[in-house]
């Protein structure tokens, strides 16, 4: 569930990058670039916080 709350935000928080983008005129290949990175940051650190901790061996 909590990966999902992340994947949740981090969709709103890539509609607002674009939106802004776009208003401020930018091309939308630099729009779309800034995305995807913001999208892969956001992921691998979804993964990185939710994923379950390996036990001591």
């Amino acid at each position: 569930m909590s990966f999902a709350l992340y994947i949740l935000g981090l969709a709103i928080l890539l509609g607002g990058v674009a939106w802004a983008l776009i208003t401020a005129g930018l091309a939308m290949t630099y729009v779309a670039i800034a995305c995807l990175i913001v999208a892969g940051i956001g992921i691998m650190m979804a993964v990185s916080r939710t994923r379950a901790k390996d036990p001591p061996a």
